[in-house]
């Protein structure tokens, strides 16, 4: 086949045109090259997708285009520029659609977001700018030709974000001199996660079989207290874990999920028991098929290891903030 990806020199990107390659397609990735280099084997055509003249340098036609974008405008641009060359699209979107963060085991027919308006585009809208992707799509192409693929929090090495690898970095290496770990006390809290070399394995599977439809595409879920425990006997850590709860974390200034000051895979409850909780049945029934969490765990610290654990991250405490609260959390 030969298959165009719209992007390719980030990670996910990256790891669809690499997975493309390994299986013998002809393989063209767009993107500007900011990110990196596209993986041996593919062929970078340097384009911006703010405007449709940004596809200029695309020749003939594909069997399929996969694509990560989080910018209406872009989808939007390539669907003017390559609408009538490409008959089947894979459009990887995100659980961040749905309205409803507080149902367990949702499904596909869940209620969305409104879908971002005009092009004015942040952080706090990603979700919805996802949906006006994902409604563009089906609204110029038809659902036939089009996949959705809303796929949970991404996993494993390369994960740029910093949250999947604060956990095996830290409980690798604790910042405390007895090597305690400051951990939520969240036993009710579901935790699911992908990996995203399986995540970009079952893309360029839909790809090829040109499988159209909604999928959730994530793993299995475990309890946040297994996934912890998973984590630490990964990585061989043998200290102590203190456990704080919702309330106390909340009272020190200490953010969920991301930025600075936060604790990774933490989400308040009860109004995100559902968000790493949907069921992703529908996907596993059509080839989605995941990794042990251990082997995702162990090749995240590997690459965090490699690329520079002291570097500023995007998500986690630091080590400073770790032991200051694990001196106020300590009788």
């Amino acid at each position: 086949m030969r298959i165009l990806v719209l992007g390719g020199t980030g990670w996910l990107g990256s790891l669809l045109a690499s997975e493309a390659v390994t299986r013998g397609h002809e393989v063209v990735c767009l993107a500007r090259g900011e990110s990196g280099h596209v993986p041996d084997g593919a062929t970078l055509v340097h384009g911006d997708r703010s405007t449709v003249e940004g596809y200029g340098g695309l020749d003939g036609d594909f069997d399929a285009l996969v694509d990560v974008t989080r910018f209406p405008l872009h989808t939007r641009t390539a669907l003017e520029a390559l609408g009538s060359r490409v008959p089947h699209w894979v459009f990887v979107s995100s659980c961040s659609v749905y309205a409803d963060h507080g149902t367990p085991g949702a499904d596909e027919s869940a209620d969305l977001l409104p879908a971002l308006e005009g092009d004015e585009w942040s952080m706090e809208v990603y979700g919805e700018g996802k949906v006006a992707c994902e409604q563009a799509l089906v609204e110029a192409l038809g659902a036939d030709r089009v996949l959705l693929a809303r796929a949970g929090l991404i996993a494993g090495p390369g994960d740029i974000t910093d949250r999947t690898g604060y956990w095996p970095l830290r409980f690798a290496h604790p910042a405390s001199d007895d090597g305690a770990v400051l951990v939520p006390n969240a036993p009710d809290l579901g935790t699911q996660l992908i990996d995203a070399r399986d995540l970009a394995a079952w893309l360029v599977t839909c790809a090829e079989q040109r499988r159209a439809g909604t999928f959730n595409a994530s793993g299995p879920v475990q309890l946040f207290p297994e996934y912890v425990e998973t984590v630490r006997q990964t990585v061989g850590h043998i200290g102590p874990t203190v456990l704080v709860d919702q309330s106390w974390l909340e009272e020190q200034e200490v953010l969920p999920w991301s930025g600075d000051r936060s604790l990774p895979l933490w989400l308040p409850l009860p109004e995100y028991a559902g968000f790493m909780t949907r069921s992703s049945a529908a996907a596993e029934a059509h080839g989605l098929r995941t990794r042990p969490l251990a082997e995702t765990v162990r090749d995240g610290l590997e690459w965090e290891l490699r690329t520079g654990p002291g570097r500023a991250r995007k998500a986690g405490l630091t080590p400073t903030d770790e032991v200051e609260l694990l001196g106020r959390a300590r009788p």
